[in-house]
């Protein structure tokens, strides 16, 4: 299953409780990410950063929802005499929060779920990874815009702008290890290159025909031990034969 695939699958995902969302997601680690980025609320507001930071998850994953019910759905403890969340506090709370604790969290899940999974269903010894690209749209913004750019056409510019993304995913279960992404017209083996310092030692790295390329993958192999690498095409014949 491509990257794409497995975004759109994700966007389909409506947890039915907040407790799905904790029974995976340690609050311990969104206090250690708030600590370790300095981002943690040092003065009583509405919204909290450990709130915030559940909700911009929630956000994520509820995405047929409005802000409110995504408040509603995470049945958030918001302090105070009145339980209403204007938007614009939402905005605010989001804008406060930065983006420094959602990455610490994600490297967090990351080791905790991508790099154990790869671990536990070794191949040959080899902990198994594929990289693979896509894109995302993102608001229409003149930021994004001038920051992201999108797709060119005879049509014109793509009606929004573009996040060209390449991930570093744990095969078997599909977790993302690592992702790197920026402006559309950076190409996807440039973003890849990024992703090599996240491959762990004693492992096998899974890639296609567009990242097959000396430049490219030279680092990968240089970079650390016992890190082979494989066309796609070859590994699905070997892992077929285990």
């Amino acid at each position: 299953m491509s990257l794409a695939s497995e975004l759109d699958a994700l966007a389909s995902f409506t947890p039915a409780k907040f407790e799905d969302l904790r029974r995976n997601i340690d609050p311990a680690w969104i206090e250690e990410a708030l600590k370790a980025t300095g981002t943690a609320t040092i003065r009583h507001r509405r919204l909290p950063a450990e709130q915030v930071v559940w909700l911009v998850i929630g956000m994520a994953l509820l995405r047929d929802r409005s802000i409110h019910d995504v408040v509603a759905k995470l049945d958030l403890a918001l302090p105070g005499s009145t339980p209403t969340v204007v938007p614009s506090s939402v905005a605010e709370a989001r804008s406060r929060l930065g983006y420094e604790p959602m990455q610490w969290l994600f490297t967090r899940t990351a080791n905790e779920w991508a790099h154990a999974s790869a671990s536990a269903h070794r191949w040959r010894g080899l902990a198994l990874y594929g990289v693979d690209g896509s894109t995302l749209r993102v608001a229409d913004s003149d930021e994004n815009r001038s920051h992201f750019g999108g797709s060119r056409g005879p049509r014109g510019e793509s009606a929004y702008p573009l996040v060209r993304l390449v991930s570093l995913m744990a095969l078997r279960s599909h977790h993302l290890a690592s992702v790197t992404f920026g402006p559309y017209e950076q190409s996807e083996s440039a973003y890849a290159a990024e992703l090599w310092p996240a491959v762990p030692n004693d492992s096998l790295t899974i890639v296609d025909k567009g990242f097959f390329a000396a430049n490219i993958l030279g680092p990968l192999t240089r970079g650390g031990s016992n890190r082979p690498l494989a066309h796609a095409c070859q590994a699905e014949s070997a892992l077929a034969h285990r």
